[in-house]
């Protein structure tokens, strides 16, 4: 059984979770405290399975915080994954989306009641507050709350303890930990509605090229991935950055500058054999759906794997598929615990089946399973 280079026991991993539940985090505006031992699982030989903390360990912390990042990279992470949007006075911060209602104290804050609008995002009427409205100075007042408490109410213990991090910070916190973990920690940033922040004359994209350029991370042998689920601005991208692009496709609908530019294809064209071969052309991966790799069923469960690992991998492509979760409410049925739509189910065999499948890596909330699987899975 080959070991991986980050892995660690389960106990160890869950061990982390414990630690950092009691320890005192920073606040306002310090990085996370260290948060237990599972840092103790780096080694120094090389693993080719990638395993991107989804917004950091969301399974675990309210998502992109410093202490959702920082714990997944504890937990074994190759890279941790920041959705970027911008602030008004265009500063890249890690948000899942420009509105911002959602996943910060905003609608607390009476000083900003009147920044609630109604905003058009991807041809969407969006209600709420969005950080392009706010200064990054106005932003740091806010603290981030659980997205989704329905389903991960143990999260919502940590509302109001942590602020907005911007990308830096975020880069930053990744430095720190390599050194820490004496392994490198990558980042895997994505590019959040490129059309919508253009259109606002806010693009993310001059900013993000800056902020690579002065980390010393626009380099071929830097650990950094930039994602998009648009088309257009990965192609100017690939004239600007060395590092590896990853295309991101759904199982629906189609990327947003091709609607506004009246292109009629979908995503579904974008991942067939032809349609992967031009992903090739600008980028080095794809990141689709789960459901694009192995859709489900009638009864909700696994069906048979699609071409799309096969088509991508002959066009040159790896392959980490979104988003892997612990819930039953995210797993295919087979792998459900319960009735329960919250409660933790077989996350451990749906990995193991996209893996089967031939996946070069995934993006998951709960970066310690998807560890252990790969270690006890070989």
């Amino acid at each position: 059984m080959k070991l991986s280079s980050r892995l660690v026991p389960v106990a160890a991993s869950a061990l982390a979770v414990a630690a950092a539940a009691i320890v005192p985090q920073a606040l306002p505006s310090g990085q996370p405290a260290p948060m237990g031992g599972a840092d103790s699982a780096a080694a120094s030989k090389h693993d080719d399975f990638v395993i991107v903390g989804h917004r950091g360990a969301s399974g675990y912390r309210p998502e992109h915080t410093l202490a959702s990042y920082e714990l997944a990279a504890r937990m074994g992470a190759d890279f941790i994954e920041p959705d970027l949007v911008t602030t008004k006075d265009r500063v890249l911060v890690a948000r899942h989306e420009p509105e911002i209602g959602g996943t910060t104290d905003v609608a607390s804050h009476p000083e900003f009641a009147a920044r609630k609008k109604t905003k058009q995002l991807d041809g969407v009427a969006v209600t709420g507050w969005f950080a392009e409205d706010f200064t990054l100075a106005e932003l740091k007042t806010l603290r981030a709350k659980e997205r989704i408490p329905a389903t991960r109410q143990h999260n919502t213990v940590f509302d109001g303890r942590y602020q907005v991090p911007t990308f830096q910070e975020v880069i930053d916190l990744s430095r720190r930990l390599s050194k820490e973990l004496g392994r490198p920690i990558g980042i895997y940033p994505e590019t959040k509605h490129p059309t919508y922040f253009r259109q606002q004359g806010l693009a993310l994209e001059p900013a993000l090229v800056k902020t690579l350029n002065r980390n010393n991370l626009n380099k071929k042998d830097a650990k950094v991935y930039v994602q998009s689920f648009e088309v257009s601005n990965l192609k100017a991208l690939h004239k600007e950055l060395r590092v590896p692009l990853v295309q991101l496709t759904s199982a629906s609908g189609a990327p947003y500058d091709f609607v506004v530019a009246g292109d009629k294809r979908t995503y579904a064209d974008v991942v067939t054999a032809l349609g992967l071969r031009e992903v090739a052309t600008y980028a080095a991966g794809v990141g689709p759906s789960k459901d694009q790799v192995i859709p489900l069923d009638a009864a909700g469960k696994l069906g048979k794997p699609t071409s799309l690992v096969a088509d991508a991998h002959r066009a040159g492509l790896v392959v980490h598929p979104y988003t892997f979760r612990v819930e039953n409410t995210f797993l295919p049925a087979e792998y459900d615990s319960s009735a329960n739509p919250s409660d933790s189910g077989n996350l451990f065999g749906e990995i193991a089946a996209f893996r089967r499948a031939g996946i070069d890596g995934l993006f998951t909330d709960n970066t310690d399973i998807a560890v252990a699987e790969e270690r006890d899975g070989k």
